[in-house]
């Protein structure tokens, strides 16, 4: 875990690394920390201005809320013990709007203003870059970002420390609370006090919930103290979800459960199976808490997944739009439905998406559904692309990754374009792109439209149909299935890799199990945990003794930590930092 260090012990050597990063030279990872190189690549990823602050402006916003009254006499008091130093106090929503500011020094005051980091504004990660309130509503922790670490140039003199703010009934992110002073100023006192802030608000909150909630809370705690498995409780206004509840249910999941358990007890029953759409079989335990005046004050389920040897997710062949594709998640199907009907047009089209998302196999199947017989070429570079525009053309022609080719060959391809283009052929052309940013000069011209092709994370509901595509190309024939374990935990990884990354780990499964069900010890073990942030080679290696050690302890965490010859204490926060979810046997 990482040691929080007060301020970066090399300033100009991080000065250094950060214009390396930002002019995409090769960085020294061992000068930044490793939650900052995180944000810095979320930040890169956002296209963020790294010159400029420009921020959208939020007016009228509402300051008759729980949080704010319940931060203010917190912030007033804790404004009045440091009148006249140079820390500014700050409340944001949970998008990163600043909703309240106290700045006790005139100079820092018009330094904010200058920046926009007043009321209204947005310091949301993906508009400012890393910085201590967006990027600690982003990682979801108290984060602290110091001088050069700041991704915007123009907050390089400043410190902050941003702590994310959770309901203490429903445990949902509401706000963050952020302290920030000049960089020179900056210590560990401020990591501190920004944490004490953010608890001291947390606990204000309390007087401020409805009773229900708070009997309802009390009844939900309860039941976690019994339980380490799944646990939702609920009533008209509030959703509150364990740790395992989070990580192995979807949000389709949990809002499917969350309907049958109302439709449950309103019938009187207290036990119910149900099948989750993401194709898991639970049985469900309901009862409702009493409320402290008479009536209900919400409902409590236990939910365990229920799962056999012999079960798994078959590759039942589904309706597909296209043939040779799998996926009925809304944003996959708008961009079939799009290349689609541009192809029945006639229209030339450029698809944009990261490596792996499925572009030019998305074309090929296009054109098999409205063309079987017709001859389609799938090109990288230019070589060929007269002979199959001109010389010798086909009916579908595909080049791939355009934006990797030098200024001379992108105006050579524009000539050729151009000629098909007189010539009146009814030829269809696509171009794929891997990043949007590149100047193309005159060939996007050529296109009308641009296809945004959605990253496998983006829709990974659509696992469940495309992990037994690939199993069955990998077992040949369907002899291997995936159970519902093993799914969710296949479905909670980023894949940043896409597609060829998800067919590499079922290609690593099928190479040790050839048939039967994959369970979650068949997975590489880094697909058994997910961490909140980016670990370093030795973490990697300790997670991975972890997991498998509760392996060997067939879940048994005390037999864990004996393994391992380390603390319980030390293994849960281990678990707990890592993602890990232990196998329950």
């Amino acid at each position: 875990m990482e040691k929080a260090r007060p301020v970066p012990a090399d300033e100009k050597g991080l000065a250094r690394t950060r214009v390396q990063f930002l002019t995409s030279e090769s960085i020294e990872r061992e000068r930044v920390r490793d939650p900052i190189l995180a944000s810095w690549l979320r930040s890169r990823h956002s296209h963020v201005p790294a010159d400029r602050i420009d921020l959208p402006y939020v007016p009228d916003q509402n300051l008759d809320t729980p949080l704010i009254r319940a931060a203010e006499p917190v912030l007033e008091r804790l404004g009045e013990q440091l009148d006249g130093q140079p820390v500014s106090l700050i409340l944001t929503d949970p998008h990163g709007v600043v909703l309240t500011q106290r700045t006790g020094d005139p100079d820092l005051h018009r330094h904010l203003q200058s920046v926009e980091l007043a009321p209204g504004f947005s310091y949301g990660e993906q508009f400012v870059g890393t910085n201590g309130i967006g990027t600690a509503l982003e990682d979801g922790r108290p984060t602290h970002v110091f001088g050069h670490e700041h991704y915007a140039e123009n907050l390089e003199n400043l410190a902050c420390a941003g702590v994310p703010i959770q309901d203490p009934i429903s445990g949902k992110t509401i706000g963050a609370v952020d302290l920030t002073c000049w960089r020179k100023d900056a210590g560990q006192l401020l990591i501190a006090l920004a944490r004490t802030t953010a608890e001291q608000i947390r606990q204000a909150l309390l007087g401020h919930s409805d009773i229900r909630e708070l009997a309802l809370f009390q009844a939900y705690l309860r039941a976690c103290r019994r339980t380490t498995g799944i646990l939702l409780a609920f009533n008209e206004e509030v959703v509150m979800m364990n740790d395992r509840a989070r990580r192995l249910l979807d949000p389709a999941d949990q809002a499917v459960l969350l309907g049958h358990a109302s439709q449950a007890l309103a019938d009187g029953r207290s036990r119910a199976t149900v099948v989750l759409p993401t194709g898991s079989k639970v049985r469900m335990e309901c009862r409702t808490v009493p409320g402290p005046r008479g009536g209900d004050a919400g409902n409590v389920v236990r939910v365990r997944l229920v799962e056999t040897e012999d079960e798994g997710i078959s590759a039942v062949p589904l309706p597909m739009f296209l043939p040779g594709v799998v996926g009925s998640a809304p944003l996959w199907l708008r961009a079939c439905h799009e290349v689609d009907a541009a192809y029945g047009r006639g229209e030339w089209l450029a698809l944009e998406g990261e490596r792996g998302v499925g572009k030019s196999t998305l074309v090929r199947c296009v054109h098999q559904r409205r063309n079987p017989t017709g001859r389609l070429h799938v090109v990288d570079g230019v070589s060929q692309i007269r002979q199959d525009l001109l010389d010798d053309p086909v009916d579908s022609l595909v080049i791939r990754h355009v934006d990797h080719l030098e200024p001379q060959a992108l105006r050579d391809l524009a000539a050729v374009l151009a000629e098909v283009r007189a010539s009146g052929s009814r030829m269809w052309v696509a171009v794929t792109v891997d990043d949007d940013s590149v100047d193309l000069g005159d060939v996007l011209g050529f296109f009308p439209r641009t296809v945004q092709i959605p990253p496998l994370r983006r829709h990974v509901e659509d696992l469940r149909e495309l992990v037994p595509l690939l199993l069955s190309r990998l077992s040949r024939g369907g002899q291997l299935t995936c159970s519902p374990a093993a799914m969710h935990l296949l479905m909670r990884s980023s894949w940043q890799g896409n597609v060829p990354q998800l067919y590499q780990v079922l290609k690593y499964v099928a190479r040790r199990k050839r048939s039967g069900v994959i369970q979650p010890s068949d997975l590489p073990a880094e697909y058994r945990a997910v961490a909140r942030r980016p670990l370093n080679r030795l973490e990697s290696i300790e997670r991975d003794a972890i997991v498998h050690s509760l392996e060997d302890a067939d879940g048994n965490k005390n037999r864990a930590a004996r393994l391992l010859g380390m603390s319980r204490a030390t293994l849960y926060r281990k678990i707990h930092e890592y993602g890990i979810v232990a196998p329950v046997k």
